[in-house]
């Protein structure tokens, strides 16, 4: 059976790996607008605030 602290460190790893995963499309989306333009795109706020990392 898992511990409790295990749980908690399992899941921290989860958000992290899920927030570096959303950053990562986000800079791809990016630049791909930028190759696309040929100028600097303002960054997009996220659609789903929840999705957003609490601090």
């Amino acid at each position: 059976m898992i511990s409790n602290s295990e749980m908690i460190r399992i899941r921290r790893q989860m958000q992290r790996r899920i927030r570096d995963v959303v950053a990562e499309r986000r800079r791809a989306r990016q630049l791909e607008a930028h190759d696309l333009t040929g100028d600097p795109t303002e960054p997009r706020p996220a659609a789903d605030q929840s999705l957003t990392p609490a601090g």
